[in-house]
């Protein structure tokens, strides 16, 4: 199986004039091609932050990332992100706002246009594509700032609390939305939330994250032997609850590591 992503000993630390904040220690793990997988752990141990640094959005301290085999330092066109404010600009009409990579990156071609249009089609969008952000609902933004991620092209898709500032209705919605399109597309996909439930719906494995300084103390699969599975079905498997109670002692547990 294609390993896409790969960290090594992936490290941050931050300098401030009353001393140094360590965040992130010596991460490693591995994401192969079609995954879905998830990062949960205590609040502020510094899941964004990995992300970030996946992104090049941060400068790591130390450490490695790959795409693809490939060493990246920086910001890397291979990696789409999405964050948790739809971030689509009001000014622009929905396909407008779709576009929006493909001209930040001059790649804006007939057959990339194309494939943005499809992509509206196929889920959905195009009958909206002049409309307006403020005319959409919450649900179908996110939906639209998928697109827009998808349109180019990328092989990795960080998704940082996605569907935290939607309503718990909505975000059930569009969680199996978002699931589906990947899935269809056959994309790599790592999201980072707080949400328990949410990550066993629709992970295909779960790294969960010491408090911070933040190092992996578990990378679990998620099987739960579903066709056609979905983050809905999901919730009314028997092995839901097993999954839960297992995750949430793993964040309860006292985390003994020194830094």
């Amino acid at each position: 199986m294609k390993e896409i992503l790969k960290l090594e000993n992936l490290s941050k630390k931050y300098q401030a004039k009353n001393g140094e904040t360590n965040a992130v220690n010596n991460v490693s793990f591995g994401i192969n091609e079609g995954e879905f997988v998830s990062i949960i752990g205590p609040s502020g141990c510094g899941k964004s932050t990995i992300l970030s640094m996946i992104a090049g959005l941060e400068e790591k301290t130390s450490g490695k990332i790959y795409i693809e085999g490939k060493e990246v330092i920086g910001t890397c066109n291979e990696v789409g992100y999405m964050l948790q404010k739809d971030s689509l600009l009001e000014w622009r009409t929905i396909y407008d706002n779709v576009m929006i990579g493909l001209e930040i990156r001059h790649i804006k071609t007939k057959e990339n246009e194309e494939y943005t249009k499809q992509l509206l089609k196929k889920y959905h969008l195009d009958e909206f594509k002049d409309k307006y952000p403020g005319q959409l609902s919450g649900g179908m933004r996110q939906r639209v700032a998928l697109i827009r991620t998808l349109a180019v092209k990328p092989k990795l898709l960080l998704l940082d609390e996605a569907f935290s500032a939607l309503d718990y209705q909505t975000r059930l919605m569009v969680t199996k939305d978002v699931y589906e399109i990947l899935k269809k597309e056959h994309k790599t996909a790592l999201i980072v939330t707080h949400d328990i439930s949410e990550a066993i719906a629709m992970s295909d494995r779960i790294i969960v994250l010491s408090n911070r300084p933040a190092y992996v103390k578990r990378i679990k699969k998620i099987d739960f032997e579903i066709p056609n599975r979905d983050p809905l079905n999901c919730r009314e498997s028997s092995k839901f609850s097993k999954y839960f109670d297992l995750l949430w002692k793993e964040l309860e547990i006292k985390d003994e590591q020194k830094e």
